[in-house]
């Protein structure tokens, strides 16, 4: 299994990795369109990212979910029906979607915001 490991006790805040997580997909510098979001927590910050449990693949009533041989769980944009149970149901909210995108969108552990994290704050955990 492929996952992202997060350690928000070192987190600074920056938002690098948000950055480079959308630029890398969405070709441009908007933190809404990273599927890795750093919010402000009294004592510090919260790194929410999407722990590929998987449960969402059942709730598709497309199929347009599934696990890689890697463990990620993936979405298929062309099966995707824009219903987003997925996104609703998710139970750590880190399935991500905006109205001007045609499908939902998540984390799939590729370790571009581990190579941007200044402070080592993330890591690509293959167990």
């Amino acid at each position: 299994m492929k996952y992202l490991r997060t350690n928000p006790e070192i987190c600074i805040g920056c938002h690098s990795c948000e950055d480079a997580c959308a630029m890398m997909f969405f070709k441009e510098s908007n933190l809404e369109k990273s599927s890795i979001r750093i919010v402000e927590k009294d004592c510090g910050f919260d790194i929410k990212v999407c722990n590929q449990c998987g449960k969402c693949i059942a709730l598709c009533p497309t199929q347009a979910l599934s696990i890689n041989n890697q463990g990620v769980v993936m979405l298929s944009k062309n099966d995707c029906s824009g219903c987003l149970i997925c996104v609703a149901e998710c139970p750590c909210g880190v399935m991500q979607y905006l109205i001007e995108e045609n499908a939902p969108f998540k984390c799939i552990a590729c370790g571009i915001c581990v190579n941007k994290c200044p402070v080592n704050a993330l890591e690509i955990i293959k167990e």
